[in-house]
């Protein structure tokens, strides 16, 4: 086993659903995010015992375990990202995903996308991480899904946008503690933004039904409702990351009412090898 890197975007969501499912490779969301420049660079080296570091810390990461498990083999997994932990980036789906893709490369396993898609989507379901970051993450762009699941079911549509990407980051949120519990008004909240923004697939409804949906699930808090009601103010668009205490807005929104957001772009291409 040689030494390989994969580079996966992070993941914003802007709103979801929930739909459980015995097998955890079709349990997943539909929805809409943005797949951001800044994401995870992840490196595989082979080692007789497996262990993760992300950002030099060394973590136990479930769902990075569950791959290397299901893919029969032991590896060090050293992952790097600007983005901030816990705050709704897709910064675990990210590990899992880019320790997935690296393995197949560096052990000539041969398996294809989907398969590798499939067994790091499962395998986040199985920690409670994510229910669809990796999907979106393998695609890039301005990812919406229409079926939940792992790319067996998904079904995938988009809106052709690559803009400019602000965010600020308050804190952390459980992504787990919610993904986990009554999930019924979220869902229905989720069902009616992605009905929007599948009838008029722009940024705009984008943003307008992330908005509508953070406050139908009542996921929204005070917090984030004033840094969101102060980006619109100065004429900006924003919304809130699921699931994070993280505002991200469209162009210089952020900017323009006062912050200093971190600044990055809609990653086109999708998680992929270092140099290909």
């Amino acid at each position: 086993m040689t030494e390989v890197t994969a580079f996966v975007p992070g993941h914003v969501t802007g709103f979801f659903t929930i739909h459980r499912d015995d097998d955890p490779t079709k349990t997943g969301s539909r929805g809409g995010g943005l797949t951001l420049t800044d994401g995870v660079t992840v490196t595989v080296r082979p080692a007789e015992e497996t262990s993760v570091r992300l950002n030099d810390v060394a973590v136990e990461m479930e769902a990075v375990e569950t791959v290397l498990s299901t893919l029969r083999t032991t590896a060090r997994v050293e992952a790097e990202t600007p983005l901030p932990l816990g705050s709704g980036f897709g910064v675990s789906g990210g590990v899992a995903l880019g320790t997935a893709l690296a393995v197949n490369r560096a052990l000539d396993r041969r398996l294809s996308e989907n398969e590798l898609l499939t067994i790091a989507h499962g395998a986040e379901v199985q920690a409670g991480t994510g229910l669809g970051d990796v999907v979106a993450q393998a695609r890039g762009g301005v990812p919406i899904r229409l079926e939940p699941g792992g790319p067996q079911d998904n079904l995938l549509d988009g809106i052709p946008a690559r803009p400019r990407v602000e965010y600020h980051t308050l804190g952390e949120l459980s992504t787990e503690s919610v993904i986990s519990g009554e999930d019924d008004l979220l869902t229905q909240a989720g069902k009616r933004a992605l009905s929007r923004v599948v009838e008029e697939p722009t940024m705009d409804s984008f943003m307008r039904a992330s908005r509508q949906f953070a406050r139908e699930a009542e996921l929204l808090t005070p917090e984030i409702r004033d840094v969101v009601l102060d980006v619109n103010e100065a004429d900006g668009q924003a919304s809130m990351a699921m699931l994070g205490e993280t505002v991200f807005a469209l162009g210089t929104g952020l900017s323009d009412a006062g912050y200093d957001p971190a600044v990055c772009e809609v990653d086109v291409a999708g998680a992929r090898l270092a140099g290909e």
